[in-house]
């Protein structure tokens, strides 16, 4: 079973790594190596390799204001726990997070940004870069304490920070288009059903045609998302619009079995190549309307 609060101990770590066990939101750093420990089998945990070499790059260009989130979707009231923010300085790390979300999504390439197969880049090198947020605030005149309240405020977790030999990185957990991102790098393998009791698709009922003919693509991203969680469950974090109006189960048992490769993100997002870029219509399990969570007869 997916571990989403908790950390379980299972198997000991060479002492050249340091973890990061991330609970919720927060981060704990065991920093007395050498050490025994054990993490779950999904990423609750990010190995630090100390021994790792990196490098530097900069660049400049103008960004769009759109910061890479869905249509409607507002999120003046996330980041309610304890040390929120509020006011303009709510206003200005809102907007920081959204850039850096859209430039560690889609834009690494036009930026020509260093980035690792793993999704990574310095931090440094973002505040490096001639860009402003929504709020019409430079980049460059943030600090690295700022970035890290976006990350820790985001309350579907799309960010996530590496600290590597004194170096901090940036990287989004997941919703990558740009391809130098390797999915194995990126994400840990799901092998089993049982690790994924709830894998659902959210949509709009106006596709729903063109998605029973077609099945689900993963468009201009590199894979097809699915949250781990119906949108009324507190465990949902990401994966999903708030506004959706259909959903679709996928049979994960029947995809697995045929090969499809289905991976977890740090964020307990569910994501997959498919095949081809496609999931089709024969591995939906059912599809209800939402939230009336009426069944939506269908034939494949």
């Amino acid at each position: 079973m997916l571990l989403r609060s908790s950390v379980l101990i299972t198997s000991s770590i060479n002492s050249n790594y340091y973890l990061i066990f991330h609970h919720r939101r927060r981060i704990f750093p065991l920093i007395s190596p050498p050490f025994s420990a054990a993490v779950s089998k999904f990423p609750a945990v990010s190995r630090i390799d100390m021994n790792r070499g990196t490098s530097s790059f900069s660049s400049f260009a103008q960004s769009s204001p759109s910061g890479g989130r869905g249509r409607g979707h507002r999120r003046g009231s996330r980041g309610g726990g304890q040390g929120a923010v509020s006011g303009g300085t709510s206003n200005r790390i809102d907007a920081l997070d959204r850039l850096l979300t859209r430039i560690l999504r889609h834009m690494a390439n036009e930026l020509k940004l260093d980035m690792r197969s793993d999704g990574y880049v310095k931090v440094e090198d973002l505040l490096r870069l001639d860009l402003k947020s929504r709020a019409n605030i430079p980049l460059r005149s943030h600090s690295i304490d700022e970035i890290r309240e976006a990350v820790r405020i985001d309350s579907k977790q799309r960010l996530g920070l590496l600290e590597e030999n004194g170096q901090l990185f940036i990287r989004a957990n997941q919703g990558h288009s740009v391809e130098v991102v390797e999915t194995e790098s990126l994400l840990t393998p799901i092998t089993s059903a049982d690790d994924i009791p709830v894998c659902v698709h959210g949509t709009y009922k106006k596709f729903l045609d063109s998605i029973l003919q077609s099945g689900l693509k993963r468009m201009s991203r590199l894979h097809v998302h699915f949250s781990s969680g119906l949108p009324s469950d507190n465990e949902v974090i990401s994966g999903m619009r708030r506004d959706i109006n259909l959903v679709i189960f996928l049979d994960v048992k029947k995809a697995l079995e045929d090969g499809m490769k289905l991976y977890m993100s740090e964020n307990n997002v569910i994501l997959t190549e498919g095949f081809d870029g496609v999931v089709p219509p024969k591995y939906f399990e059912k599809i209800l309307l939402w939230p009336s969570r009426q069944p939506v007869s269908f034939l494949i």
